[in-house]
């Protein structure tokens, strides 16, 4: 007897945690503002079970009950965990990135201030100071001699560089693309066009990079800080060819890969033709592959707004340019 009334009660309280986890499992995982009809009918079954169980159980009461599924409901509507869109909850964070990404280490550990020109020079985004870094460890490599390993020390001070020029690039295409991006869903929320930096803090911060570019300049020899100055009219004219030619992704190769041709003239003092051209033009290809790829993300807001890009030039022969790029 007294065996099947445990056996009766271990059955009973199994029961009760099963319908237990299966109903907070539907309440949290539903979207509760989007719908409040069905929230309040969770909330209150969610309730009357937990009522219920308590009671059997003798662990809480039921003010302390209410409590539980207020605490979790709350849980639930305010935290980073919660399926609701911020802007259905009536909350627009401050210096939210919007559709420019995910909250990354600049939300978490730069001051306040210090966040919109992060963005400006796209810190939180390293993969264009890689593809523009990468061109240059190739070129430092090939002209390190034969039996030796690449200079350190170059390569760090080139990695450096190519952080710093990226984000002045960035800044300079923002400054000449603000009346641009306000109308594109991805890029209206950069800092300048949404309004976080005006024009003239956007080049003040411009100065403070180019000087810091310089800085690493200044230790190359002399004929590279001639070459290295002289990529500068590429970068500022880049911004500008997406109005006047449907190949701005090839102007980016020519600007992204020059230092292919930097790389090499820091180590030897000069330049190889028949070495950096055949680098240096297969990295032009090699942009033309990607960022044709990239482009292609923007191509109904480019035909809105008037811009050009490959993209839209190769249509529905892109697979064929782009194979054809891969092979060169």
């Amino acid at each position: 007897m007294t065996t099947s009334f445990r056996l009766s009660r271990a059955t009973r309280s199994l029961r009760c945690w099963s319908s237990f986890i299966s109903t907070t499992h539907t309440y949290f995982h539903y979207a509760t503002p989007a719908n409040p009809n069905v929230s309040t009918h969770i909330s209150r079954n969610l309730f009357e079970f937990s009522k219920s169980f308590n009671t059997r159980n003798g662990f809480y009461n039921y003010k302390n009950s209410v409590r539980l599924i207020d605490a979790y409901h709350q849980l639930v509507n305010y935290t980073c965990y919660s399926t609701v869109a911020s802007d259905q909850k009536g909350e627009k964070p401050k210096n939210s990135s919007g559709n420019e990404g995910d909250r990354s280490w600049i939300d978490v550990y730069l001051a306040e201030k210090a966040r919109p020109y992060a963005r400006l020079a796209r810190l939180d985004k390293p993969i264009g100071t890689w593809l523009l870094a990468w061109p240059c460890m190739w070129s430092i490599t090939m002209a390190t001699t034969s039996g030796s390993l690449p200079d350190i020390k170059m390569m760090m001070l080139f990695g450096t560089g190519a952080l710093i020029l990226r984000g002045a690039g960035c800044t300079i295409n923002d400054l000449l693309d603000r009346d641009i991006d306000t109308k594109v869903d991805r890029t209206r929320l950069r800092p300048i066009a949404s309004g976080l930096l005006s024009p003239i803090q956007g080049i003040c911060f411009l100065g403070f990079q180019l000087l810091l570019g310089l800085g690493i300049l200044l230790q190359l020899n002399n004929f590279s800080i001639v070459l290295g100055a002289s990529s500068l009219l590429l970068v500022f004219t880049y911004p500008l060819m997406k109005r006047l030619t449907f190949w701005p992704q090839a102007y980016l190769g020519l600007t992204f890969n020059w230092g292919a041709l930097l790389g090499w003239a820091a180590i030897r003092g000069s330049l190889d033709p028949a070495v950096v051209i055949p680098l240096y033009a297969s990295g032009v290809f090699w942009t033309l592959v990607y960022d044709t790829i990239y482009a292609h993300q923007d191509k109904e807001d480019d035909l809105r707004v008037g811009v050009k890009s490959t993209a839209l030039r190769f249509g529905d022969s892109t697979k064929e340019w782009i194979a054809g790029f891969g092979m060169t």
